[in-house]
C-alpha cells in the first residue's frame, strides 16, 4: 500500500512542476519593473510640463512678426453726427461729459428731453406739484410752484394739448466739476388756453395752434447714483 502512495506521489509531484515549468514560461519572471494593478481611485499621472509639449518653431523675420499698422482713424467727427458739429465748444462739452460718464449717450439725452420737456409743460398747465418735483431742480420747482399756487388763488385754470414737438436740438453743452449741463433748443406746436373761475378765456385760444420755441438747460450731478436729468433754467426763445 506504501509503494502505491510512493508513486502517485511522485506522479503528482511531477505534474505539478511540469505545471509551474509551463506558466513560468508564458507568463515571464517578475524583474521589479512591473507597473502596479491599475487604480481608478488613485490620482492619476501628473501632466507633462508645459515646456515639454512646445514645439519650437522656426525663428520668424522680423517683418513676418511685427503687425501691419493700422490707419489712424477720427472718430471725434462720428461720434456727435446730427447732434453737434466737430471742433465746436458744443460737441467739447459733450466730449467732456462722455469723458465724466460712459454711460452718457447724446441721442438717448435728447429722447428724454423731449419726453420730459412734455411732461413738464403738461403738468404745469394740470397743477402736478408731484411730478414736477421729480423733474425740476428745488430752484425751478420752487418758481412753478409759486405760479400755480397764485394762478389757483385767482382760481384760473391751464388748458395745453401738444400738436407736435418738431424740433429739440443741443445748443450748449459743459461739465462743471462733476456737474453736467446741457442746453436744449425745442420747437413745438401747442394748443393751449387760461381761463378765469367763470370760464371766461383770458390769454390764449383753444381753437389755434401756436409755434413755441423753448430753451431748457437740463442739469445731472455725474457722481450721484440718481440717473436723471433735471430743469435747471427755463427761458422763451425766438
Amino acid at each position: 500500500m506504501r509503494d502505491v502512495f510512493d508513486i502517485y506521489t511522485i506522479i503528482f509531484l511531477a505534474l505539478a512542476v511540469f505545471i509551474f515549468l509551463r506558466l513560468r514560461s508564458v507568463l515571464g519572471q517578475r524583474t521589479g519593473r512591473e507597473r502596479p494593478p491599475y487604480d481608478p481611485y488613485s490620482a492619476r499621472e501628473p501632466a507633462r510640463p508645459a515646456a515639454e509639449k512646445v514645439v519650437t518653431l522656426p525663428n520668424r523675420s522680423a517683418e513676418s512678426v511685427a503687425p501691419k499698422p493700422t490707419e489712424p482713424t477720427d472718430i471725434s467727427s462720428e461720434r456727435w453726427k446730427g447732434i453737434a458739429e466737430p471742433g465746436t465748444t458744443v460737441a467739447a462739452g459733450l466730449d467732456a461729459i462722455a469723458a465724466a460718464d460712459s454711460n452718457f449717450d447724446a441721442q438717448h439725452f435728447l429722447t428724454g428731453a423731449r419726453a420730459a420737456y412734455e411732461m413738464i409743460v403738461n403738468a404745469y398747465a394740470e397743477g402736478d406739484r408731484r411730478t414736477l418735483k421729480n423733474l425740476l431742480a428745488r430752484e425751478v420747482y420752487d418758481g412753478f410752484e409759486s405760479a400755480i399756487s397764485e394762478r389757483e388763488k385767482r382760481g384760473e385754470t391751464v388748458e395745453s394739448r401738444f400738436v407736435s414737438i418738431d424740433n429739440a436740438d443741443i445748443t450748449g453743452a459743459e461739465l462743471r466739476g462733476r456737474n453736467a449741463q446741457i442746453t436744449v433748443r425745442f420747437r413745438s406746436k401747442l394748443v393751449s388756453v387760461t381761463r378765469d373761475k367763470d370760464g371766461n378765456v383770458i390769454d390764449g385760444n383753444a381753437e389755434r395752434v401756436t409755434d413755441i420755441t423753448d430753451i431748457w438747460t437740463f442739469a445731472r450731478d455725474l457722481s450721484s447714483r440718481d440717473p436723471n436729468w433735471k430743469l435747471l433754467a427755463t427761458e422763451a426763445g425766438q
